[in-house]
């Protein structure tokens, strides 16, 4: 009987149609972008050991660097004046920049885990979740970048027009962006967050290495120089150092300008600034699409 009953339960009944859904998902890739993004505004807000410790950080950093440099934007009669001033960047770009995407990597990993779990359940796709992940990270970014870039160009005294505040905001907001993003990358193509900080911080010190400022683009070795191009830290320091001293007047005690010095020694030209800014917007663009397509790609949950 039990049998005869499972074939009869087993035959579905005439003009019955088997369940079918349009979506795999219930709700619109819209609707999993909107909760996802409320999903990371929760944790982020209920995370204060990494938001709250990053932004004292660059306070602290901002303070340091300006009392080390202080009014050093204002001196520009000397070649070392200008080296100093090169330096003052190259450092805020390493110290902050590592440090966002060192601190952001275990972070990411843990978010994954939780992502695998919530993605088999099917509550969301990948795509959704890597948009939550990154646009998240936007305002902390912003917020830092203002922290650091008033406090730092109003010690160091560089020259005070709308146009320079804002072009020095905005390579420092990609900058921090991309290194983020970068961080959040390396943990998306790794296993763990231990393996994606060994893989970031190699990288780290080849862009060091040929950013610029340890050997100038114009002094680097042709076979190497197309390195150059590629290194992120480069772009920043180009657009950075440009925008501040590209079109400055004022002669050197070696006779030359300014602007002549920055194209002859270090190849900066004030109107490549464009090109500069494009780069520096494709770069974070570039991780993030990379991080998102490993999210959804990449599987690296053990059961």
């Amino acid at each position: 009987r039990n049998k005869a009953l499972i074939r009869e339960l087993s035959t579905p009944p005439l003009g019955s149609k088997d369940l079918f859904f349009p979506t795999r998902y219930s709700q619109s890739f819209f609707e999993q972008c909107i909760a996802c993004l409320w999903k990371q505004q929760c944790s982020y807000w209920r995370n204060p050991s990494y938001n709250a410790v990053r932004l004292l950080f660059t306070t602290i950093i901002a303070l340091l660097f300006g009392m080390i440099f202080w009014d050093l934007g204002s001196k520009r009669t000397k070649q070392q004046d200008l080296f100093n001033a090169m330096g003052s960047m190259y450092t805020a770009v390493v110290y902050i920049g590592v440090q966002n995407g060192m601190s952001v990597q275990p972070i990411v990993a843990t978010e994954r885990t939780i992502f695998y779990r919530e993605r088999a359940a099917g509550m969301y796709s990948a795509l959704p979740y890597a948009i939550g992940q990154v646009v998240i990270e936007l305002p902390y970014i912003f917020l830092q970048t203002v922290i650091y870039g008033v406090i730092v160009y109003a010690m160091m005294a560089f020259e005070w027009t709308v146009s320079k505040f804002l072009w020095y905001l905005f390579f420092m907001y990609f900058t921090l962006l991309y290194f983020t993003l970068y961080g959040m990358m390396t943990v998306a193509l790794t296993p763990n967050h231990h393996i994606g900080s060994i893989v970031s911080s190699a990288f780290y010190a080849i862009w060091n290495l040929f950013s610029g400022f340890i050997v100038p683009q114009t002094r680097i070795p042709i076979w190497w120089r197309w390195y150059y191009w590629a290194c992120p830290v480069a772009w920043t320091l180009y657009g950075l150092f440009a925008s501040q001293y590209g079109d400055v007047k004022d002669l050197l005690e070696s006779g030359e300008t300014v602007e002549d010095f920055l194209r002859n020694y270090f190849g900066f030209r004030n109107d490549f600034l464009g090109v500069v800014a494009a780069v520096i917007v494709g770069i974070p663009v570039l991780f993030g699409f990379i991080f998102a397509l490993s999210i959804k790609a990449f599987n690296f949950q053990k059961k």
